[in-house]
């Protein structure tokens, strides 16, 4: 049985996620100096009664930003409208949503860092002068045409940060950069989600799912859907660890919530490769991914760990990813002179 379960939802447990996320930063565990600072922007905005800053949301995919993002509009009161960039073709596209947003109201857009230059550069003014200016008509007849905007909030999300030009980073006057959680931070939110899916799971069986969750609430909400699975047709309707530890085995997920993927990365990085360094295209080749795909999913968890050490030649492998797989390592190896991080 292989899973990945940092992919998107779809179908019914899109809809369980949904269900589980927090509706108010009063729920919303975790990313406590943030989330701090965000409630006195809009209690601020809030007596001002003006629209709240554009904010900026960094950080690896599970962690909380379209959650964040719609908690937003529900503490400003006002309505919530999202695309993610890729959806935005045309120039038209853009202005069709901003037309039509009223006072006060929050756009999303995730995956910001994909946005076309072209929609880029239009959404300036949006965001600073909240007008559009277009040009209608090509040729000789063509002409400029401005069309003012209600204020709004802009708020983007990117798992890459670095790729955001300079210009559109600067005009987000809120910048949040969520991190991994904390096990009782990811302990907490899988005792709030067993209530909510009605499950009940012992505090053996949670320790073990908050370790192997890669401190990513995403994660520890699918896996806990999963164990869930088992324990109600092979159990007695109780997470325990013994359900815990077997399930995870099936799922081919470790103690550190590797997966299958993470493991043959590493496994190919050190037997391919001597440890590297190697470039992440290569990587990608060889395990039959997107560059994108290891660099916004599993390459931050491999670092946050220190499996993965990035330098500007490329990615190697550590001491502590050669002992957990069970390799013999070489102090002598010296892998890493010389080598800058990236």
């Amino acid at each position: 049985m292989e899973e990945n379960l940092l992919s998107s939802l779809t179908g019914r447990d899109n809809e369980y996620d949904k269900s589980l996320r927090p509706k108010s930063l009063n729920e919303f565990i975790g990313q406590k100096h943030f989330i701090d600072n965000l409630t006195v922007y809009i209690e601020a905005a809030k007596k001002r009664k003006e629209p709240l800053d554009h904010i900026i949301l960094s950080g690896s995919p599970g962690l909380g930003k379209t959650t964040l993002a719609s908690i937003v509009a529900k503490e400003m009161n006002v309505n919530f409208k999202s695309t993610s960039a890729p959806m935005l073709e045309k120039v038209g596209d853009l202005a069709a949503i901003l037309t039509d947003i009223e006072y006060g109201d929050v756009f999303f857009i995730d995956e910001i860092h994909r946005l076309r230059r072209n929609i880029e550069e239009v959404l300036y003014s949006a965001m600073e002068d909240f007008a559009l200016d277009l040009i209608i008509g090509q040729g000789p007849s063509a002409k400029t045409v401005k069309i003012n905007l209600n204020h709004f909030t802009l708020i983007g999300a990117t798992t890459r940060s670095g790729l955001i030009s300079s210009p559109l980073y600067a005009r987000f006057g809120i910048k949040g950069q969520l991190d991994f959680y904390q096990h009782d931070e990811i302990k907490t939110i899988i005792t709030r989600s067993s209530n909510l899916l009605d499950i009940q799971i012992d505090d053996d069986a949670s320790e073990i799912l908050s370790k192997c969750s890669r401190g990513t609430p995403r994660v520890a909400n699918n896996l806990l859907r999963r164990l869930r699975d088992f324990a109600q047709v092979e159990g007695e309707g109780v997470i325990n660890s013994k359900i815990a530890e077997d399930s995870l085995k099936r799922m081919k997920i470790d103690n550190l919530g590797l997966n299958k993927i993470d493991k043959n990365l590493l496994k190919i990085l050190i037997e391919h490769y001597d440890g590297g360094p190697v470039g992440c295209k290569t990587l990608a080749i060889s395990i039959g991914e997107e560059p994108e795909t290891i660099e916004e999913v599993y390459e931050p968890f491999l670092i946050q760990i220190g499996f993965i050490k990035r330098t500007s030649r490329g990615r190697c492998a550590t001491k502590k990813a050669y002992l957990h797989l069970g390799y013999d390592y070489k102090d002598d190896r010296n892998l890493f002179e010389d080598y800058k991080e990236e």
